[in-house]
């Protein structure tokens, strides 16, 4: 099975480094003409970089043009609708067409629920979440017209798992798999797949969060490879990968068979039930959420007197 990209195009946001620049360069090394996006913000979002707004994305397609590849740069605010029009007009302009879009670009914010200003909840949310549904909005028309597309979302641990100090990243990390879970059913007759990676690398979001130690082993590189598989020809749809420092996994969301305890069930009932009701041997993910009120419905009409 073949991975080569030559002659596609490839949208990254926030690859001005860390897991974008990764990306990127993956991408290149693979034939792919890649759209290098990042405002140059910095990580709490709350001001550019002083060597404007394009000086981070701008190095990353200087590596990629020196390493022989195809790059142009954006800095385009991903939670502007005109600026990611403005970024799917630059890549048609430049490259013709936008077959993979890696929804990479966010920012942290991190503080105890009770104590953390609901600015920065919506600041977290509208990059993590807002700007990943801008993006995959902007570059939608273009992947209807080929009939052909790959959107990655990149959620977290935090989102999947929780996370202390995080609840505004982790409320957007999740909301991206509840967005991934729709559009692989919306777009998969368009032929446009859609997934979820939840990566552990060391970046600068995390360069005072993990020790040394550990960050030495999770290089951005160790995830780019399930960016790579996600965006192939034969890739699935409404999968979450998880990875880093070389480990990859599937994760999903389960829910146990249940027990049919009656319209007139009580809260104490579910207490003594409580065991069998949350078995989780014969757990199962739903394809989608139909699925599970077709389990209620059947067992209502089964136990029906």
């Amino acid at each position: 099975m073949s991975y080569d990209f030559t002659g596609q195009v490839a949208i990254i946001t926030g690859a001005g480094g860390g897991l974008g620049r990764a990306h990127a360069l993956a991408f290149a090394a693979r034939g792919a003409m890649v759209v290098v996006n990042d405002l140059g913000g910095s990580r709490d979002g709350s001001a550019p970089s002083a060597d404007g707004p394009q000086s981070a994305a701008d190095k990353v397609v200087q590596e990629i043009i020196d390493l022989g590849g195809k790059a142009i740069a954006n800095g385009g605010n991903v939670t502007s609708e005109e600026d990611m029009q403005a970024m799917v007009d630059q890549a048609v302009a430049a490259f013709g067409r936008i077959d993979i879009l890696v929804n990479n670009a966010g920012i942290l914010r991190d503080k105890t629920f009770t104590k953390m200003a609901l600015s920065d909840f919506e600041m977290v949310m509208n990059v993590h979440l807002m700007g990943s549904v801008i993006a995959t909005r902007a570059v939608l028309p273009v992947m209807k017209d080929q009939d052909y597309g790959r959107i990655i979302m990149t959620t977290s641990s935090s989102g999947l798992y929780g996370n202390y100090g995080q609840s505004n990243y982790g409320a957007a990390k999740l909301g991206l798999v509840g967005l991934v879970n729709t559009l692989k059913l919306e777009l998969y007759k368009s032929g446009i797949r859609v997934n979820a990676l939840a990566p552990v690398a060391a970046t600068r979001m995390t360069d005072d969060i993990m020790p040394p130690q550990m960050l030495d082993l999770l290089t951005p590189a160790s995830v780019s490879p399930a960016v790579l598989f996600l965006c192939g020809k034969d890739a699935p749809t409404g999968e979450i990968i998880t990875a880093g420092a070389g480990t990859f996994a599937r994760a999903q969301i389960l829910e146990s068979e249940g027990l049919f305890l009656g319209a007139d069930a009580t809260p104490e009932m579910i207490a003594e039930s409580w065991d069998n009701l949350s078995d989780m041997t014969a757990a199962r993910p739903y394809k989608q959420g139909a699925d599970q009120s077709q389990k209620f419905v059947v067992n209502a009409f089964e136990n029906k007197e």
